[in-house]
């Protein structure tokens, strides 16, 4: 299956550097329509960045298209910081930019970290959202974070898998985040480096059905490698900073009434289906698209297909 057009590429019509507290100022671009239906674009990571393709899911003449840099990413300051960076503070930072923009309600639109912030945001915020389009689910429990860094994705991509591991001595390797966090937070920058290096590899080997040798190359870059790597270990070393395992599940009561739709490949062996399906049995009232021949990425041609007839069906559900 070839993947289906995006919308035509398209430049902010205007961006803002807003200052959200504790030295941090967000990015924050607005394309499309100014007097559309609002849509707000939560990029993955935590610490991925938005880019000039995250602007294109949307019709742009009918969706005023709000994208932000997460603290730490991308064009936000200070860079790959990670002070004052929780789910909580990022929460607080989408209701700072709603209220800045004028914006009443508007639609989530989030992929892998960004289904955990959306879904954080619309249990926080229900009366703020009026709809939620989540790909590839992550909850952010234990069981999930296993999965990837210490043991799961590694049956079925040992030779990366091996690659990963070889930052840390076997001694530590008991409790791999635990010993990636010491040294993406180590004074040295060649270690930080070369620790981000290897989590931004590992998860882009992992990251499609069929692996994209480009875009593992390009995980390694510093740029991208530095803040992706330093925020998710200090992230999922703290349990995403949830107070418990299974909050985002414990609390999806909170937007039952909202329209929703969850979208996860068959195969994604970054964020298993498992979690898609979790979220779908707590509210079955949001649609559940598995696509038969994808994995994580957003970019697969039969998620993409999905994601993009969301966005058009939305224009009517909300």
């Amino acid at each position: 299956m070839s993947a289906p057009a995006l919308f035509p590429e398209i430049e902010p019509y205007r961006t803002h550097m807003l200052p959200v507290g504790s030295g941090h100022t967000l990015y924050v671009e607005e394309c499309g329509n100014p007097k559309g239906q609002p849509i707000v674009f939560v990029h993955g990571g935590p610490g991925g960045g938005i880019s000039p393709r995250s602007r294109r899911m949307y019709d742009p003449a009918h969706y005023r298209i709000v994208l932000f840099d997460q603290r730490g990413s991308g064009q936000s300051t200070p860079f790959a910081d990670l002070t004052d960076n929780t789910t909580w503070h990022l929460v607080a930072d989408m209701e700072v930019i709603r209220a800045a923009l004028g914006i009443e309600r508007w639609v989530v639109f989030g992929g892998s970290w960004g289904s955990t912030l959306g879904l954080a945001y619309a249990e926080t915020h229900p009366e703020r959202v009026s709809g939620l389009i989540l790909r590839g689910i992550f909850l952010a429990r234990p069981m999930d974070v296993r999965w990837l860094y210490q043991e799961g994705s590694s049956f079925i991509y040992p030779d990366a898998w091996e690659e990963y591991l070889d930052p840390i001595p076997p001694a530590e390797r008991h409790d791999m985040v635990a010993a990636y966090y010491r040294r993406l937070t180590a004074n040295d920058p060649t270690t930080r480096l070369r620790a981000a290096a290897a989590w931004s590899k590992w998860e882009g080997a992992t990251s499609f059905l069929i692996p994209e040798a480009q875009s593992i190359e390009e995980s390694t870059k510093p740029e991208r490698a530095l803040p992706l790597a330093r925020i998710e270990c200090h992230y999922f070393q703290h349990n995403s900073f949830f107070a418990t395992d299974n909050w985002l599940i414990e609390n999806v009561h909170r937007i039952r009434h909202i329209p929703g739709v969850i979208i996860h490949g068959r195969y994604d062996m970054v964020c298993p289906i498992r979690n898609a399906w979790d979220l779908h049995r707590a509210w079955p009232e949001a649609a559940l698209h598995i696509t038969p021949d994808a994995g994580h990425g957003g970019a697969e041609p039969g998620t993409l297909a999905r994601l993009l007839q969301a966005t058009e069906d939305f224009k009517r559900l909300c």
